[in-house]
């Protein structure tokens, strides 16, 4: 019995240091990737030049994701100068680099989606298991820094049919998954050209959704954010819509943000971000919230704690129709909160009643709801997102 005892202790020890080692924190796992320091939030641009880095920087942008036909010492030697981080493919380049700016790897582009045109209609996607080999080899030549995976739109949208014979296959996301450390996706509904999407912001909140339950909880997902034109020159999306995109995507459960600045119509602009003046701007005062709510979006989560009711709720739809993600930190509740429905949203938040004061830190939300009981209601516009504070 006693030798029964011991090895039954020795089984547990060990299943504990699996555990841990399954769950251990972004230092430990690699030391050369992201800052781990609480006031840190991943806020990024993709594929963007470095002599703009110092531009990027005073909007309270921290990350590159992606270099254009790089890394270069070049590239990388200015990305240096400006204080950037990045995250881009790896080659010899990358490798032999002693610098502190890479902070990670990624794999090429939207694996996902159909890899070019053939005689008789698109060529297939990346295969997942192709992926996960990928993975593997960059983490033999460098364990010490993690791994991203950008999807495309097949990942929130299972009708993209740029994903060619594998367009409504979403059984094929979760394989893709295991091919990364940090997953990205991007979809653009303001520029968007198809009616299933175009104008329904609820894709970028359902994309982030996906990808966490397809991951089971365990790889960090950030959204792609659309700032200018994309691919249509009639619309852009207006800073209302931008900050929309982000506290949805935050709300959602997203952990970092990377703002897609690319123009390819009316004309092809790469840093578009930097030349539309009012979502420059909104951008900027986005980033400073981020970055103050860092440490928050950094504690532990507690969904629990609140019961949440939507007036109206369902109408036949099963995609969720309102997102709250709670922290508790330093003895008060944030709550952040976005409607997925493109019209007014009411709902009932029930909260412990130890908390007893309510604010709100969303720039355009107006007054604050009344909180009695531990109760209070919101009325939401259309894709509205909140910031509550309730402290005791």
């Amino acid at each position: 019995m006693a030798r029964l005892r011991f090895l039954l202790v020795l089984l547990l020890g060990a299943l504990a240091v699996a555990q841990t080692q399954g769950k251990a924190p972004r230092a430990a796992r690699f030391p050369n990737g992201l800052p781990t320091a609480p006031s840190f939030f991943p806020i990024g641009v993709w594929l963007q030049s470095p002599h703009n880095a110092a531009r990027y920087r005073d909007l309270g942008i921290n990350l590159y994701v992606g270099l254009y036909r790089g890394p270069t010492t070049a590239q990388l030697e200015a990305l240096e100068a400006a204080g950037m981080k990045v995250i881009c493919q790896q080659n010899e380049v990358g490798l032999a680099w002693r610098g502190k700016a890479i902070v990670g790897w990624m794999h090429g582009d939207e694996p996902d989606n159909a890899q070019g045109r053939r005689f008789d209609g698109y060529a297939p996607p990346i295969e997942p298991w192709r992926v996960v080999a990928e993975y593997e080899r960059m983490h033999r030549a460098d364990p010490t820094r993690p791994v991203l995976l950008n999807l495309g739109q097949g990942a929130a949208w299972d009708g993209w049919w740029g994903r060619g014979e594998r367009c409504n296959h979403p059984e094929d996301y979760p394989e893709y998954l295991k091919g990364c450390d940090l997953a990205s996706f991007d979809i653009y509904p303001v520029t968007h050209t198809h009616a299933d999407v175009r104008g329904k912001l609820e894709f970028v909140g359902r994309g982030v959704l996906r990808l966490q339950r397809w991951s089971r909880g365990e790889k960090p997902v950030w959204a792609v954010i659309e700032t200018g034109h994309v691919d249509n020159p009639d619309a852009r999306p207006t800073p209302t819509q931008v900050r929309a995109e982000v506290w949805q995507a935050i709300a959602c459960g997203a952990s970092g943000i990377v703002y897609f600045c690319h123009e390819f119509q009316p004309q092809f602009v790469e840093d578009g971000l930097l030349q539309h003046d009012d979502v420059r701007q909104e951008v900027a005062a986005i980033d400073a919230e981020l970055l103050a709510a860092a440490p928050v979006l950094q504690a532990p989560r507690a969904d629990k704690l609140v019961q949440v009711k939507v007036q109206d709720a369902g109408k036949g739809k099963a995609e969720p129709e309102l997102a709250v993600r709670v922290h508790e930190f330093e003895g008060s509740l944030h709550l952040f909160v976005a409607s997925l429905r493109g019209e007014p949203l009411q709902a009932t938040f029930v909260v412990p009643e130890r908390y007893t004061k309510l604010t709100v830190s969303s720039r355009e939300a107006g007054p604050a709801p009344k909180l009695g009981a531990g109760r209070f209601e919101v009325a939401l516009e259309a894709y509205g997102v909140r910031h509550f504070r309730l402290a005791r």
